[in-house]
This record gives structure tokens, sequence and C-alpha cells, in this order.
């Protein structure tokens, strides 16, 4: 490449990382609001243009090769300095509204600086955001309500959104002799909370009796009653407070839950930015084809 000057183009090195970090080509162009071919043909363009092959289709899924490993960081470097000159220079040129959606627990803890920063950085594209359970944003999704969702949903294909990652929970309670109780009192969400069915599931295949001792739909709720120490409830690891104790045996294990941003059909524009703000902020190992 000594003997040429080629100049990068912004758009195909996105669709490259966007690619990288969905895990799927189809993925990849509902994010940036283009046709699957559309995108195939942009990393065929960004091959031609470096002269050498970034993903391993011989594989099964979406495999970088060396070159496409090493194009990687400094893609991603190339974009935030684009991002970062256009939302300096530009004044904030883009503009419109992002209608996104997320349960409160992943809203209170994993959105807050990616939603300031965002809004910092594009001061003229309004944000709107629900806080609510699983079913119901994906309903406002299919009702065209919500643009982006954040969703908890069972281990399953690419079908229902990019996986994101996947949370562990765990059991926890004021003290730990609250499992000796009989039947174990919980502290739960009401249905269709995917914790709540975690937790009664797992009971229920292990023969532990079990009461509803506080119901609440709110977080906030629900901690004040652990805290109370009016019974067991169910937790992201990463957001068990140090002043509760992690439960384990003889509690069943809890399957992990999975997360997951969903997008509208086309979803492009200021919405497509935010999702992949979203995606590169968030994202937590492999994502499997």
């Amino acid at each position: 490449m000594a003997d040429r000057l080629v100049n990068l183009d912004i758009d195909l090195l996105r669709a490259f990382v966007t690619v990288v970090e969905t895990g799927s080509f189809t993925r990849s162009a509902a994010l940036l609001g283009r046709t699957q071919p559309a995108v195939s043909l942009q990393i065929r363009r960004l091959e031609d243009q470096l002269r050498s092959p970034l993903f391993d289709r011989g594989g099964k899924g979406v495999g970088l090769t060396t070159e496409g490993a090493a194009l990687l960081p400094q893609a991603r470097r190339l974009l935030r300095l684009n991002d970062e000159i256009v939302s300096t220079l530009g004044d904030g040129d883009l503009e419109g509204e992002v209608r996104f959606g997320a349960p409160e627990d992943i809203a209170t803890m994993h959105l807050p600086g990616i939603l300031g920063a965002f809004a910092r950085s594009h001061p003229r594209i309004k944000l709107s955001v629900t806080c609510d359970y699983t079913a119901n944003l994906l309903d406002q999704m299919s009702r065209g309500m919500l643009d982006l969702a954040l969703i908890k949903r069972e281990p399953v294909g690419p079908e229902l959104g990019v996986r994101v990652w996947s949370e562990p929970l765990v059991w926890v309670a004021l003290d730990a002799s609250i499992i000796e109780a009989s039947p174990l009192p919980l502290i739960i969400a009401p249905a269709p909370d995917i914790y709540r069915k975690r937790a009664l599931g797992a009971l229920a295949d292990a023969g532990v009796a079990f009461r509803a001792a506080f119901t609440s739909p709110s977080l906030a709720g629900q901690m004040a009653a652990l805290r109370a120490g009016l019974g067991v409830g169910v937790l992201p690891a990463a957001m068990a407070p140090r002043d509760l104790a992690v439960l384990g045996p003889p509690l069943p294990a809890l399957t992990d839950s999975e997360i997951a941003l969903v997008s509208a059909r086309g979803a492009g524009g200021p919405a497509g930015l935010l999702a992949q703000e979203v995606l590169r902020a968030l994202e937590r190992g492999p994502i499997p084809a």
C-alpha cells in the first residue's frame, strides 16, 4: 500500500465495526438502515481498498482475519474521532428524536453515563426514555412507540435483537439465615418479569416451598424490602450491594438472563447512532452469530 494513497470511507468503517459488534450482517443492516446485501457490498469495498480480507468466510459465524483484528481498534478510533468532529464543528447538526426503552434496573445501572454523553454530543437530538418490563417494551416497539430498547430475554438466536451480554443472577437477602425459613419468603416483581420467572422456576424445580412476601414493580421498592429483611430476592450479580448477602446452596442456581438491543425496522439516523453507542459501551464478550 506504500505506492498509493487510500482515503478510507467512514461509512465503510462504520459498517465493518457494526458487523463485528453485532456478529451478523443481517443485524448490522437493521442497525445501519440498509439491506443485508448493501452491507456485504460495503465490506467488500473496504476489503478492496485495503487489499486484505477482513472476515474469515470459511468458518462458522462472523470471524475476523488477522488483518481484520488489527483494523478493528483503529477503525473504532477513527469513528470516535469522526463523531467528535461532527458533533463539535457541526454544532449538533444531526437532529431528531430517539425513543428508547429499558427495564428499570438496566436503565439505573448502565445507561446514565451513555445517555448523558450522547445528549451532550448531540444536543439537537431529543431523547425520550421509557422504563418498563420487557414484554411491555416489545409491545410498544411493535406499535411503533419506541425506536430502540434494551430487553431481558431467554438465550435465543438472532431473531430477537442483538445480544449485548449475559447477566448472571444471584439470590440476595439481608441475612443468610433467612434461607432456613419455610416456606421461603420471596421479594419479587409482578409477572411477566424475567427475574420472577427465573426465581419461581428454579425453586419449583428444586422442590423448595416459597411464598410471595413482597411484590413490587419498582426496583427501589424491592431494594427497600430486601434491606428491611422481608425476604429473598433476585438481582443481577453486578447490582448486588455490599450490605446484602449473596446466597448459595441450598438455594438452586439461577440461569443467566440475556440482555439484547432491539431496533425498530429501518432505525437509522439518530436511532442508529445511539444503537451503535450503546453496543460499543455495553457489549461484553463475543457475540454468537
